[in-house]
């Protein structure tokens, strides 16, 4: 029987495994955890997630919403194990992170085909094929075969983690319960925090005056972010009022204690299935963690929080797709070498998924001596493989999940919502027809 290595045991890593695995291919999955931990996690369980716990929208004619839908209908491990380990979260699909990250790892573990080792992979291997799903924090020795095989330098960017908070030292009296335009079941799924003008423009004040981690000198020399992930320090740092129209604005939410809308709004998200625990939605980070104390208890309602995690930032590394990448995420010069996950730049965690989806159904493919798989760009799978194969390689950035990577629909729809439910209708019908004539069943 054919053999796959796959190497990382993340999202991508895990849904790679899976998928080659239920294809018949024995795949060896190499996780460096807990032996050589990353800057970032904190377990060694599979498909640990180390910043938020949302998965992002679950509405199909909002695009991660449509990208979950296709990995569903594609038999994604991941996306079963999210769904099963769901926390509300309005209309997206949030996780408690240990149960989900337990789940994918036991069913992993458990899966005929599949033998997990805990090793670091130091060298690209040779003489099977492989899928490479180290992801944003690949071990420097690894890294520097990957730079050597580019022959390129990696670019990279800085991805930040928000701090949790217990739901019992949030202060009800002031936080109230809802989700924008009455979203999601009962009360609704987020605690807010509402701010009146003047706390707003104290709070964003103490927040461009505090001291934030320094960057190592190679991280100085060169400091970028992703543009989807910025911390909320260097957004505020953009204008008085970029933190009222981003991670606070109050569209869609009445503070129930004056019957008008706030003036911004800092959103707590649940954590964990037993809602003892919340995120700051939004809130990545680098500040020192006596300044996140001092300048986030400042929020109304989190005055006495306890904080179980602060938030951290830390370097996150890509490859050059676009100079090194097919849609079938093969290298452009070795058949047999997959990548996948945020490495490719499919950035977010359900991108990640799809990625490693593709990787691993096309390893298995190329394995059994299948002609191997381009997803069509009309759907949301096919849209991100497309682009990071096609994109500028000079200024190249990770990419998630947009309509605006679509091809324009015939004929033109001008209406937003009704455009972006036109998409989803389109992806679909494309995907169950791209299934049966490529016989790729779930």
């Amino acid at each position: 029987m054919a053999e796959l290595i796959v190497v990382g045991g993340g999202l991508a890593g895990s849904e790679a495994a899976w998928q080659a695995a239920q294809r018949g291919l024995d795949v060896t999955l190499y996780e460096m955890r807990p032996a050589q931990m990353t800057p970032a996690h904190v377990s060694d369980q599979l498909a640990e997630l180390v910043c938020s716990n949302s998965l992002g929208s679950n509405l199909v004619d909002r695009a991660p919403g449509l990208l979950k839908e296709e990995l569903r209908r594609l038999g994604s491990l991941v996306m079963a194990c999210a769904d099963e380990t769901a926390v509300p979260a309005g209309g997206a699909l949030a996780v408690d992170r240990e149960a989900f990250a337990r789940m994918v790892t036991a069913r992993v573990s458990a899966h005929p085909r599949i033998t997990l080792l805990r090793e670091e992979v130091q060298a690209i291997p040779q003489g099977r094929a492989v899928v490479l799903a180290t992801g944003p924090l690949t071990s420097p020795a690894l890294a520097g075969q990957i730079a050597a095989l580019s022959g390129a330098e990696h670019l990279y960017f800085y991805d930040a983690m928000a701090p949790i908070v217990t739901a019992e030292s949030v202060d009800m009296a002031v936080a109230f319960r809802a989700s924008r335009y009455d979203r999601g079941e009962g009360e609704g799924d987020y605690l807010n925090c509402p701010m009146t003008r003047e706390e707003y423009e104290r709070f964003v004040g103490e927040l461009r005056a505090a001291d934030t981690i320094p960057l190592r000198d190679f991280e100085r020399e060169d400091p970028r972010f992703f543009e989807a992930c910025l911390p909320v320090e260097v957004l505020a740092g953009r204008g008085d009022k970029a933190l009222s129209f981003g991670p606070l604005k109050p569209v869609g939410l009445t503070d129930p204690r004056t019957g008008r809308r706030p003036h911004a709004v800092v959103q707590l998200r649940q954590d964990n299935q037993a809602a003892t625990l919340y995120n700051l939605v939004g809130f990545q980070t680098n500040l020192k963690w006596g300044e996140q104390e001092r300048v986030f208890r400042l929020i109304p309602s989190l005055e006495q929080a306890e904080f179980v995690r602060y938030g951290q930032m830390h370097r996150n590394t890509f490859i050059n797709a676009p100079a090194m990448l097919r849609p079938t995420m093969q290298h452009q010069a070795r058949d047999d070498l997959f990548f996948a996950g945020q490495i490719t730049g499919t950035e977010g965690y359900v991108g990640s998924v799809a990625s490693g989806l593709v990787a691993g159904l096309n390893a298995a493919r190329l394995s059994a001596g299948q002609p191997l798989v381009t997803f069509p760009p009309t759907t949301m799978i096919g849209a991100l493989a497309h682009y990071v194969c096609n994109a500028d390689p000079d200024g190249f950035q990770p990419m998630k999940a947009n309509f605006g990577l679509f091809p324009p629909l015939e004929p033109p729809v001008r209406n937003k919502r009704q455009r972006y439910a036109a998409y989803a209708r389109r992806a679909l019908e494309d995907l169950e027809e791209f299934q049966a004539e490529h016989s790729i069943l779930t």
